[in-house]
């Protein structure tokens, strides 16, 4: 039996909903993924510094400031690390998300093409859980994004 337009419409129309959502986290994916390339990048800057100094004073005892910054480098270097794994989480969060949202596209089509209604829940529950994917990537990148601000001040108050 082949199914009618108003069918088709509709389900494309339900399939639809989750690559919405596709999108969505594929916007906040690519955010995080920058912000991600910038701690890492931000950590082997100080690294670097680290290292030069720790270099260029090997043969004489350092000064008052160099130990001061070595210090400083050290404690950034450690919140970095700990704000880049909040950073990879929040990736995973969405890119799971993104994982369960083209399942529940799937599952919708291959529920309508076999007229499989026991797939309904299955379908429910893959997009809920999506979503709740998707909060808990939002949670992270908050905080992730209240530790960056910690750094900063951190930096500021040593400068001072």
């Amino acid at each position: 039996m082949i199914p009618d337009i108003n069918s088709i419409v509709e389900i494309i129309q339900l399939m639809l909903a989750p690559g919405i959502m596709i999108s969505a986290c594929g916007l906040l994916l690519l955010g995080m993924n920058n912000k991600y390339s910038l701690v890492v990048n931000r950590i082997r800057l100080l690294n670097e510094e680290r290292r030069k100094t720790l270099h260029k004073s090997d043969d004489t005892d350092f000064m008052p400031y160099e130990n001061l910054r070595l210090e400083s480098i050290s404690v950034q270097i450690s919140k970095l690390v700990y704000r880049v794994s909040i950073v990879r989480n929040a990736v995973l969060c969405y890119t799971i998300a993104v994982a369960l949202f083209v399942l529940t596209s799937l599952s919708i089509g291959i529920g309508f093409l076999f007229d499989i209604t026991k797939l309904n829940s299955l379908i429910t529950v893959e997009f809920l859980l999506g979503m709740l994917s998707v909060l808990f990537g939002v949670i992270f990148a908050a905080y992730e994004t209240y530790k960056g601000y910690e750094i900063v001040n951190y930096e500021v108050k040593i400068d001072e």
